[in-house]
C-alpha cells in the first residue's frame, strides 16, 4: 500500500486490534460492530502540547452473535 493515511490505519488495527475486540466484547458480548449502520467523524484536535491531533470516532450498530 503506496498511501501513508491509508497504511497508518491499518497499522493501527493491526496493533490494537485484538486488544478492541475484546474491550467490544466484554463490553457490548460477543458480536461485531456494523459497518453499514455506520458513521465516522474526524476532527482537528489540540493535544496537552500544543499540537495538532487528529480525532476519529467510528460509531456502529453492535450487533450480537446469534445461535440459529
Amino acid at each position: 500500500m503506496s498511501d501513508p493515511f491509508k497504511y497508518r490505519l491499518l497499522e493501527v488495527i493491526g496493533l490494537y486490534g485484538d486488544a478492541l475486540r475484546e474491550m467490544a466484547n466484554e463490553m457490548f458480548g460477543d458480536g461485531i460492530m456494523s459497518a453499514i449502520d455506520f458513521s465516522l467523524d474526524m476532527e482537528k484536535v489540540k493535544g496537552s502540547q500544543g499540537e495538532d491531533r487528529c480525532k476519529i470516532t467510528l460509531n456502529g450498530k453492535w450487533l450480537e452473535y446469534k445461535t440459529f
